[in-house]
């Protein structure tokens, strides 16, 4: 299937699809086993390895959306809520869908 969308519109949304499961693996290999071992194992080591790389990847992720929403002319909330997808577990992967149908559709978010 080929896409419809702009080239500038499909390299921020492949770029966001890409950071959006990487910060999806981060933050669930953090919350699942990262920080059980730290608390319950005293093995702080993913913890403290996963941590600091989920935080800066993080960051990324809040730059490529960003860039995605200006691009897409998403709303501020829709554009919040995506924001916020990158804190929670597994929501990552459920704003990836989302933002992807809906791109590819050509309806705002």
């Amino acid at each position: 299937m080929t896409s419809t969308i702009a080239p500038p519109l499909r390299g921020a949304l492949l770029r966001f699809r890409v950071l959006a499961y990487v910060v999806g693996v981060g933050l669930v290999i953090l919350v699942f086993v990262g920080l059980p071992l730290n608390r319950l194992a005293d093995q702080p080591m993913v913890s403290a390895v996963v941590g600091p790389l989920h935080g800066f990847l993080y960051l990324v992720y809040l730059a490529f959306a960003l860039d995605l929403a200006r691009r897409a002319r998403w709303s501020i909330k829709g554009t919040l809520l995506v924001f916020l997808a990158g804190t929670v577990p597994f929501m990552s992967f459920v704003a990836d869908r989302v933002v992807t149908r809906r791109t590819n559709a050509g309806e705002r978010l």
